[in-house]
């Protein structure tokens, strides 16, 4: 397999999927194409691996088979590998985390446009208006839920790591990088994230890379 990715520092869905593959346990080769860089437009136009996503990252190769967009690379590798390894096994949990994820994958827009993903920044004092704010509130929510009812058995949002905690993965990085004050138990929640294995190899990659879009070092409306 081959996954397509942006930027690590920036580019929250492939990180989605990038961890994605990783919880699957199968082999893959990595390819990072630096998004809105100089010659992006043109990449995009010429660069074969993207063709079938009209130039979106990520994008997973298997064989034949081309799979883009984060949720539809989770639903590909959970059939390949069994449904079990991405999501609760009971009824209850497992109808929850889907929700959750499905929400996630079409909605915050507020929070993504004010806070983009950036995991080498450090923001300050971030004014945060009343659609960002509501965001927050929702989400933090949701893992309050999740880990009451769920999460007995582990650090994470059902317990053990899950689709989940891959998708809501970028937002514990946006939420480290702009301050976001949470009570204790998404604290918990977060440090148990950015402590995991897997993130932590994304982070030193993406604290290693050169590139620097500027429209994503400040914050909207900074």
């Amino acid at each position: 397999m081959k996954l397509i990715i942006g930027n690590k520092n920036y580019s929250s869905w492939s990180l989605r999927a990038w961890l994605a593959v990783k919880q699957s346990g199968l082999g893959f080769e990595e390819l990072t194409v630096p998004i809105l860089g100089e010659d992006w437009e043109e990449r995009k136009r010429s660069a074969e691996e993207l063709a079938p996503s009209s130039g979106k990252v990520p994008v997973l190769w298997d064989g034949d088979a081309v799979v883009w967009d984060s949720l539809a690379i989770i639903e590909y590798l959970a059939d390949k590998v069994g449904r079990d390894r991405f999501w609760p096994k009971d009824d209850a949990p497992r109808a929850m985390a889907r929700s959750m994820v499905a929400e996630m994958h079409s909605s915050y827009l507020p929070l993504r446009r004010t806070c983009p993903m950036n995991v080498r920044g450090q923001v300050s004092g971030l004014e945060i208006d009343g659609d960002v704010r509501a965001d927050i509130v929702r989400i933090l929510t949701l893992w309050a839920e999740a880990r009451a009812r769920f999460g007995k058995g582990g650090p994470f949002l059902f317990g053990t790591f899950c689709a989940a905690d891959v998708i809501y993965a970028p937002v514990v990085s946006r939420f480290r990088t702009y301050g976001v004050g949470v009570p204790g138990f998404a604290a918990s929640y977060m440090q148990a994230v950015w402590e995991h294995e897997w993130m932590r190899q994304w982070v030193a990659a993406a604290e290693a890379e050169q590139w620097v879009i500027e429209q994503y070092e400040v914050p909207a409306g900074q």
